[in-house]
This record gives structure tokens, sequence and C-alpha cells, in this order.
């Protein structure tokens, strides 16, 4: 089965290196290029995408501004921020906003494929180095000083899949690990999140750290 990727990035030498990387792996074609976030909208309308990789510093419409609009006409688009070391504030607003996590655009080209992987097959990707500047932020963005601490509704089983969406495993990760399908873990997430009240994987990933599940 064929990944359809979307590859928007401003450089075209960068988006070519980064095309030749990707399309090593015979399951993964780059079907369309964007060089900024408005072409990347129109070409949704006009081609099918399983993922997206996304710029951050880009003319016209950036990527912090792409993906929130993307996700919010499709909300359920698998994005993954391509990112430099300076682009911290950045890949913290678009992992509020519902990217599935962000990836230096130096990481080694196996990173690359694997993280896409893990995209697609629901996980959260945070390259650790930023990572560990950006977790606090977030942590501290949802963060209530003035809340009171609720007992937290989940079974034992959900309990453990959050911890392990925490420690950034896939959906199918976790079936391995806990011996369920893959179909029964997105029942697990699904309830997880609507007792929780959170948006994403992100925001389990988030609750997970704040509450020391992790």
């Amino acid at each position: 089965m064929t990944v359809h990727i979307l590859l928007v990035e401003d450089q075209a030498i960068v988006r070519n290196g980064l095309k030749m990387i990707i399309e090593q792996d015979p399951e993964f074609k780059i079907v369309a290029e964007a060089s900024d976030g408005v072409e990347a909208i129109h070409l949704l309308e006009k081609v099918y995408i399983d993922v997206i990789l996304m710029d951050v510093r880009m003319p016209n419409m950036n990527g912090i501004e792409a993906t929130k609009k993307i996700l919010t006409r499709y909300p359920n688009m698998k994005i993954l921020i391509l990112t430099t070391f300076d682009d911290e504030e950045y890949a913290y607003q678009t992992l509020k906003d519902g990217a599935m996590g962000f990836l230096l655009k130096s990481s080694d080209p196996k990173k690359l494929l694997s993280s896409i992987r893990s995209v697609l097959d629901g996980g959260l990707v945070l390259q650790e180095d930023v990572a560990a500047k950006l977790m606090p932020k977030l942590l501290q963005q949802q963060y209530n000083p003035h809340a009171k601490q609720q007992p937290i509704p989940l079974t034992e089983r959900e309990l453990e899949i959050v911890k392990l969406i925490g420690e950034g495993k896939t959906n199918k990760e976790i079936a391995d690990t806990l011996f369920l399908s893959i179909g029964t873990v997105k029942n697990y997430i699904t309830n997880i999140l609507q007792q929780l009240e959170l948006r994403d994987r992100t925001q389990i990933a988030i609750f997970a750290i704040k509450n020391e599940i992790v």
C-alpha cells in the first residue's frame, strides 16, 4: 500500500533532498509538493494525502497558520512538523494546534522514515533535543494552579495505555506490549479522550507527564 505524502517546504533544494530520502522507502510516495501553506491547502482539495511534512518558516502562509487551517478543515489529517533548533516556539504552537509531532531537518534519514511511520500509526513524534525545552511550556500551558486535583476516571488498563502514549509509543507498539489488537487500542484511546475531555494524543501525553503517570 502506497503512503501518499504532501511535502511543504519553501526551499527547493531542501525539498528535493527530503524527497530523495523519503522515496528510498518503496511504500512512501511524495504525490504533491508545496512551497507555502496557501499552496498546501489548495493541493489538499485536489490530491488524496495520508500525511503532511510541514516546514515552519515559509512565505505567504507559514507552517503554524497552515497547520491550524488544515486541521480545522481536515481534523484527522496527520501532520509532522519539520523544524530547526531556532523554531522551538513555532513547534510549540503547532503541537497545541494538533500536529502529530516535530522533527529536526538535520535528523538521520532512518529517523525521518521511522517518524513518518510512527505518525501514520498514531504515534507522537517529539525530537528529544527540542522536546526537552518545549515540554515544560506545554505542561505550564495546561496547568491550572486553582483547579482541584480530581481522581483520574480511568481503568487500570486505560492508565497503562496513557503511560505508553506518554512514552511516545505507537498504536502498534501499545498493542504488542499489552497483547491487544490495534483496533482495541484505538477504542481505548477514543474512550480515554472522552473521559479526560482531551482533544488529541498530544494532550494525553502531556496529561501523562503532568500526572506523573510516565
